[in-house]
């Protein structure tokens, strides 16, 4: 955590070697962050995520966890990208509108396995927050404290989000046409799974 904040304070200073070493340590948890959540443009979001970083003026200090603090700046990001995306007038809020909703292209994600790719559909189609938090704990391994962190809430809250999220996901899964099959049985594995075989080939 201490090397990421000095490597930060280092890049706002000019130092080019710094960001580009905070820019390789933590690249591929922000664009796997992005890929199940956008259908092009994955690229320009990262870019844009980094780049708020050092601009911001009330950025990471040192406190919390400097990935809980840039995924939450790539939270932010793409709220951005969304609401940008639509501006017709209609009621965006991530606790209630899915990726879905927003943009109905499939993921960038390719799943090998069919129970896979149900899943990533699944995903999709629970509002944004609840797919972060699903997210960021079954493929990062994130604490709640983390989780808390990226969404802007209270631990409590956060973990109340992540009980939500489970069960919003196997209501999903429950009306695909294969029905929850094994995943009501063990999601927290079938999750993990998914990570192994589809996050990791980018690695």
């Amino acid at each position: 955590m201490e090397d990421d904040f000095a490597r930060l304070q280092a890049w706002r200073s000019g130092d080019r070697a710094a960001g580009n070493a905070l820019f390789e340590r933590h690249f591929l948890v922000v664009c796997n962050f992005f890929r199940n959540k956008v259908s092009d443009g994955v690229d320009d979001l990262i870019q844009r995520t980094f780049v708020a970083c050092i601009e911001s003026e009330h950025g990471f200090r040192g406190e919390g966890s400097f990935r809980g603090y840039l995924l939450g700046v790539a939270r932010h990001v793409l709220l951005r990208h969304y609401r940008e995306q639509h501006r017709d007038g209609r009621t965006f809020a991530p606790m209630l509108t899915s990726v879905c909703d927003l943009d109905p292209s499939p993921s960038v994600l390719v799943a090998e396995h069919r129970e896979h790719a149900r899943l990533l559909d699944a995903l999709r189609r629970i509002p944004l927050d609840l797919q972060i938090a699903l997210e960021l704990y079954f493929w990062e391994g994130m604490t709640m404290r983390e989780i808390a962190e990226v969404l802007g809430v209270p631990p409590g809250t956060a973990a109340s989000r992540l009980r939500r999220a489970k069960a919003a996901l196997l209501e999903q899964l429950g009306r695909s046409s294969e029905g929850a099959g094994d995943a009501s049985a063990d999601l927290d594995a079938w999750a993990r799974t998914l990570r192994s075989s589809v996050l990791r080939r980018s690695e």
